[in-house]
């Protein structure tokens, strides 16, 4: 049987793991969530619950990082599931639609996609924003809203039928 950690190794095995796996971690939740602070926040909070459980991170060696990504996926899930978090990813539009390109086009763009999302109830403007603004596929829009794919697909076919609706009415 296993001698329990001291105080010691547990700090640098700690240590370890955030110098290890710290810059992934903070990668993966970036591409998922787009926004650098927030997916440092969502790590820190990963690494906490990692230092809280370092005496069962001793003994599996090389799940370790799989572990690690498991919690901050899970914790990613979590934060874009919360309503909240839905309107500032619609608040980011302006950002999104500047990389790249000229500003006078991201102004205008943000004038006329802005209205038109607002006239989408939430489930359809959340589908529509994960799957255009931030560039993610159906399953991945699928995961990070807790939905079926199917209601992914359908959500999107129905809003861009009343967005395809307004725009030939006016």
């Amino acid at each position: 049987m296993a001698t329990p950690p001291t105080a010691r190794s547990r700090s640098d095995l700690f240590g370890a793991i955030v110098t290890e796996h710290r810059d992934g971690l903070v990668s993966f939740a970036e591409k998922r969530l787009g926004d650098h602070g927030l997916a440092e926040d969502i790590v820190q909070e990963a690494l906490i619950r990692a230092w809280r459980n370092i005496d069962q991170l001793v003994g599996i060696e090389g799940a370790v990082r799989s572990w690690l990504f498991t919690v901050t996926r899970h914790l990613v899930i979590d934060w874009v599931r919360r309503p909240q978090a839905r309107f500032e990813v619609v608040g980011d539009v302006s950002d999104r639609l500047a990389e790249g390109r000229d500003a006078i086009e991201s102004v205008h763009d943000v004038l006329v996609a802005r209205p038109l999302l607002r006239l989408l109830s939430a489930e359809h403007r959340a589908v529509l924003v994960h799957i255009y603004l931030c560039d993610r596929s159906i399953q991945e829009t699928a995961a990070l809203l807790g939905v079926p794919a199917g209601t992914v697909k359908s959500r999107q076919f129905n809003a861009l039928r009343r967005l395809r609706a307004v725009a030939q009415a006016a």
